[in-house]
């Protein structure tokens, strides 16, 4: 089933996103869609997920090094991160 988080980050710049996302080269196993903008100063960044296992495995094993790497190795704060299976989907057609 598939998996949808919405994360907040904690940086604030797309160019800092754009560093950590550097680190972890291309799109991470199991992401079908990502979605990154601002809400009231702070950016969100929406990913939709094959499954709740890949993107655990992404926050378990990747994001935390890429952050270190990216942004030094002293702690910045955690992502705040809410996730949720996906019980219906809707996406246009391409019009021919």
């Amino acid at each position: 089933m598939q998996w949808l988080t919405i994360g907040t980050p904690p940086f604030k710049t797309l160019e800092q996103f754009d560093a950590v996302r550097e680190q972890h080269l291309g799109t991470p196993d199991g992401v079908t869609a990502s979605y990154v903008g601002t809400v009231d100063g702070n950016l969100r960044i929406i990913t939709v997920w094959e499954s709740k296992d890949h993107a655990d495995r992404f926050f378990t094993e990747t994001l935390g090094p890429a952050l270190a790497k990216a942004l030094g190795p002293e702690p910045v704060g955690a992502p705040e991160l809410v996730g949720m299976a996906v019980a219906r989907s809707y996406a246009r057609e391409a019009v021919a």
